[in-house]
């Protein structure tokens, strides 16, 4: 962030647009903390096109649903990969690492829900210390689901209700099916139950057996023995379902 310093002005204004950092996200939600610094849109687009790039009002990436996740983490945190979507109309400093566009919403969403299990995390544990960056992340066996695929629609939904729950979202809730942002679930508890069900399915997805999940969750030492039951619970209960 030192080198485009010049850029971040200290209070909101006109044409001014949030400048995100990794430590105003965690799982799930963009509203973890509020903003400190703010870019002049027209500055901010000058320096994303660079010396010679032509603005002829074309839209760029901070224009769209990123998935962004904080480069700042350690292996000895509560979580490690902590994963959201940010709104349209922002811009981010370098703690918070953005994707480009996804021109397949629902397809973010079922990554972001992926990127953001015990699963997940548990591998890439292995490998940071202090920064989670993108030569980490594409090591990660993401599975590779669209639509059709078992789970995928309701990984899809369960990742909506949790992350759309202010009107910046609204786009997106209706692209994914989801409506509004009214239909976001913001209620701690019941969010909690979905965020168990999420990791329950994305278990099953990576091919887990019970122990095998049951030994993930205990790596993390830090999170509630609730919350890593309830994850648990929810596995074996889409093993019920299954029949097995």
């Amino acid at each position: 962030m030192t080198s485009d310093s010049h850029l971040f002005k200290q209070q909101s204004g006109k044409r001014r647009l949030p400048l995100y950092q990794g430590k105003m996200i965690h799982q799930f939600t963009h509203k973890f903390a509020e903003p400190r610094y703010w870019v002049d849109e027209n500055e901010g687009r000058k320096s994303i096109l660079g010396r010679n790039g032509i603005d002829n009002g074309q839209k760029l990436n901070y224009q769209g649903y990123r998935l962004g996740f904080r480069d700042v983490a350690r292996n000895t945190d509560i979580r490690t990969m902590i994963a959201s979507l940010t709104t349209p109309q922002v811009f981010a400093g370098n703690t918070l690492i953005l994707s480009q566009k996804f021109s397949n919403k629902n397809e973010l969403l079922f990554v972001v829900t992926a990127l953001n299990s015990f699963a997940c995390d548990f591998i890439i544990r292995q490998k940071v210390t202090v920064h989670c960056n993108m030569l980490y992340v594409y090591q990660l066996p993401i599975p590779r689901l669209t639509a059709g695929d078992e789970y995928f629609s309701e990984i899809v939904e369960g990742a909506a209700k949790l992350i759309c729950t202010t009107p910046e979202f609204d786009d997106l809730a209706e692209e994914v099916g989801l409506g509004s942002h009214k239909n976001g679930v913001t209620d701690e508890t019941e969010r909690a139950e979905i965020r168990a069900e999420l990791d329950g399915m994305i278990a099953h997805l990576y091919g887990l057996s019970q122990e095998e999940f049951a030994y993930i969750l205990t790596t993390f030492p830090l999170v509630p023995d609730a919350v890593k039951q309830a994850a648990l619970t929810a596995y074996v209960g889409k093993l019920s379902n299954m029949g097995v």
